[in-house]
């Protein structure tokens, strides 16, 4: 009896063992031919077209059509996307891993095409907002491409920009304006030493306006009300400050410095219509000598040595007498260098005292001199250093 159950229960597990497995094998066979289902229904993304409505400038062409051809990438990303995760997550794992991001992606790219053609033409708005949501197509149907043609336009920047050089003025360009700025006009005579940094600047005047000529025709349509005013006006007037104070400097090297009213001249304003007035670059060179009259002239007693000179201190003596004459000079040229400058005791505080202090040390060492091998005579420096300026 015993023998009996034991292998009627034997029989049993065999049977719940075959059993077992072929519940296995149908559970097998059963997600093989789910899985074989789903990828014959695997949908496709359907994503509206992206149509350029306006001419494209030449220098962007090549930028939108780059990011019209990245719209049909990210689609074919997309699908296989939606192929390689089939059965992966909840009800909205598609929404929220496949669309989602791509509507971002469709977002960006139309922005940077906006973008690049507001660069050389008026901004368009391409309803980046509308086109960048794609839905899709369950029955598996092939997604429709974005075409990548683009409209062409012959950008007229680069003729207004051209013009902008004459010196006759540029005539206003009546899609974006055209800056215009008052001439500085250099009403003094300009010393011969700071001509060619005075003229050097005044081109840089045109410069300034050729460049913010460009930048204004290359952003139409880009910021807001005050886009204009902050990013290209006033930029250009700190630029044209600067470069007047400059020219004054320059100036005041060698002459009296002038006020060419910088403050006034570095305002300019974009004008509709007319023409714009180019910065002249003409100015009359000051005669050196007239410079030299209207300075003065320093005048300085005489050294006279009254005793006899021993030999040894001959040498040394003449060096310090002819060094009397070098400082003279040098004090003379730098009161031409310097009129109009400082106030009114900026000639004596500038240059005669400090001359008259190397005096004062060259007499004394004409004095030891002398009296290294002789007795020290009183060559009276505390009267023969003070020089004045005789007009």
């Amino acid at each position: 009896m015993y023998r009996s159950r034991f292998n009627k229960s034997r029989s049993n597990a065999r049977r719940w063992q075959i059993g077992a497995v072929a519940g296995v094998a149908v559970t097998i066979v059963g997600v093989g031919l789910g899985v074989a289902s789903a990828a014959e229904a695997v949908p496709t993304v359907n994503c509206p077209a992206v149509k350029i409505t306006v001419a494209v400038p030449s220098q962007a062409q090549a930028e939108v059509q780059s990011n019209l051809q990245l719209l049909n990438t990210q689609i074919n990303e997309a699908n296989a996307r939606l192929k390689s995760t089939v059965g992966q997550g909840g009800p909205n794992f598609i929404q929220n891993a496949i669309l989602g991001p791509l509507a971002d992606k469709r977002f960006a790219t139309i922005n940077r095409m906006e973008t690049a053609i507001g660069r050389n033409a008026a901004k368009p708005d391409l309803n980046a907002e509308g086109l960048k949501t794609c839905t899709l197509n369950e029955s598996g149907a092939a997604s429709a491409t974005q075409p990548t043609a683009v409209p062409s336009a012959t950008s007229s920047s680069a003729a207004s920009s051209s013009s902008g050089s004459s010196s006759s003025g540029t005539a206003a360009n009546s899609t974006v304006g055209t800056i215009s700025c008052p001439a500085l006009v250099i009403n003094v005579d300009v010393p011969e030493s700071a001509a060619a940094e005075v003229k050097r600047n005044l081109e840089l005047l045109n410069t300034q306006i050729t460049e913010s000529q460009a930048r204004l025709e290359s952003t139409v349509g880009q910021g807001g009300a005050n886009f204009v005013q902050n990013a290209i006006l006033g930029p250009l007037a700190s630029k044209r400050f600067a470069t007047i104070n400059r020219i004054e400097t320059a100036i005041g090297r060698r002459a009296a410095k002038p006020d060419l009213d910088a403050e006034t001249l570095q305002t300019c304003k974009v004008i509709t219509s007319g023409t714009a007035e180019a910065q002249g670059t003409d100015f009359d060179i000051a005669d050196a000598a007239a410079i030299a009259a209207s300075a003065g002239k320093i005048s300085c007693p005489d050294v006279t040595i009254n005793v006899a000179i021993p030999s040894q201190a001959a040498a040394e003596v003449q060096r310090n007498l002819e060094l009397l004459d070098t400082q003279i000079a040098e004090s003379q040229a730098r009161l031409e260098s310097t009129v109009g400058q400082g106030g009114a005791n900026f000639v004596q505080n500038a240059i005669l005292g400090p001359l008259a202090s190397k005096r004062f040390a060259t007499i004394n060492r004409i004095e030891t001199a002398i009296g290294r091998n002789a007795a020290k005579p009183d060559l009276n420096a505390e009267t023969l250093q003070t020089c004045t300026v005789v007009k």
